[in-house]
């Protein structure tokens, strides 16, 4: 299957990529899973905003602040069309996804949940779809049961009827962002509609590497980050059906969240608002619209190709150049695993492969990866993370392939 991307045009987008070097080399970028690089028109577009547009939102009548409304307004637009949501007011801007999950979890969980309350998660979720849950079983006795996992990496749902057997909640990563492993999501939301339970996803991983379809999956609620599909950070994404949103109580209180305060109490604003209170980031849902365009220009079915080729170079290159020396976790199957390499390499501690990597400017991840009970479940302390996206390449792999070599060089192997 031909590759779709010019990955050298796309690449000049970047002026980090493009232009900055180290010690006179390039910079090989495969951290994308932690956050993503950013092309020139989101710089451009919140650097324009904020020289000719900036004002607040939804607060003054002027003219200037109108434009500025509309400029933030269009942000919540472009993810509703990127992850085909049937309402734009259906999609709340918070700070991160993390906290969008704690909004689930401390909006929804608190007014719907109680002692002996069943919520299922999975062994490979990271502790932002864990620590909300775990908070919320302190506080109110909520028990939380766990899909494991097979040997390969993906969820092992023989059991999964008995696992879902009287839960309330089925929350679970749409991508993990250690294995790279791509759930059944659309059959996991069915199972949980099928008991009753609530569908949560997180999709933090999933959507900025893939076609997403909100309605197609019939989940409940979502959550994803700006940061990891080119946009700025600062600023995240709740998209939830209407009828949920609306029966949820406020996460925040404050203004622009209310429709009326008295000295008795307050009503709140309808939805998205009741879920933004105070002044949002408006300079980063412009950058995020940016962001979009670029991808939706781009296209998400041919980013999704290109890295389902790039997955099938890197696990192939990195197997067959060091063979049983590299241990890399997940499904050897791209058609259920995104472009996220997670592997021990001989027995060198992840954080000494990162340092000695970086020395050739390959820029990845060692540690838990936030996700310390998947560790567990691995058997292991922490691993190396390569991460790949739409600027990437094969050069790029084999950049990551030779900075091992050179890590064995060091280390006397």
């Amino acid at each position: 299957m031909a590759d779709m991307l010019d990955i050298a045009d796309i690449r000049k987008e970047f002026p980090l990529l493009a232009d900055r070097t180290i010690d006179d080399s390039r910079i090989v970028y495969l951290d994308s899973g932690n956050t993503s690089q950013k092309p020139r028109r989101v710089i451009d577009a919140m650097t324009e905003f904020m020289e000719n547009t900036y004002a607040p939102i939804n607060r003054s009548s002027y003219r200037l602040a109108g434009e500025a409304t509309e400029a933030y307004e269009a942000g919540r637009h472009a993810v509703a069309r990127l992850i085909n949501a049937p309402s734009a007011d259906e999609v709340i801007f918070t700070k991160n996804a993390s906290e969008a999950m704690n909004l689930v979890a401390m909006a929804w969980g608190r007014a719907n949940l109680g002692a002996g309350d069943i919520v299922v998660l999975t062994e490979m979720e990271h502790h932002a779809n864990i620590v909300p849950w775990q908070m919320l079983a302190q506080e109110r006795g909520i028990q939380i049961r766990w899909i494991g996992l097979t040997d390969d990496g993906q969820l092992d749902l023989t059991n999964l009827d008995e696992l879902l057997d009287g839960a309330k909640v089925l929350s679970f990563t749409a991508m993990s962002n250690v294995l790279g492993t791509l759930p059944p999501t659309q059959r996991l939301c069915a199972a949980a509609h099928a008991v009753g339970a609530l569908a949560v996803v997180d999709a933090c991983q999933y959507v900025p590497h893939n076609v997403t379809d909100v309605q197609a999956w019939d989940a409940d609620l979502v959550a994803f980050s700006s940061h990891k599909m080119c946009g700025p950070t600062g600023i995240g994404m709740l998209w939830g059906k209407m009828e949920i949103l609306d029966a949820m109580p406020p996460f925040l209180g404050g203004g622009n969240m209310i429709d009326t305060v008295t000295f008795d109490g307050f009503t709140t604003a309808p939805v998205p608002a009741k879920f933004e209170a105070g002044t949002p980031p408006i300079v980063e849902a412009v950058g995020l619209t940016a962001a979009v365009e670029f991808l939706e220009d781009i296209g998400m079915a041919n980013v999704r190709q290109h890295e389902m080729q790039l997955t099938r170079y890197a696990l192939d290159t990195l197997n067959a150049r060091f063979g049983d020396e590299i241990t890399i976790y997940g499904p050897d199957n791209v058609e259920v695993r995104g472009g996220v390499f997670s592997f021990a390499f001989r027995d060198l501690h992840p954080h000494d492969v990162s340092q000695v990597l970086d020395e050739s400017n390959v820029c990845v991840r060692a540690g838990h990866h936030c996700a310390k009970p998947l560790m567990k479940t691995l058997g292991v302390n922490a691993t190396t993370r390569a991460s790949v996206y739409l600027y990437n390449d094969e050069a790029d792999i084999d950049a990551l392939a030779d900075g091992l070599d050179g890590a064995s060089d060091i280390f006397g192997f």
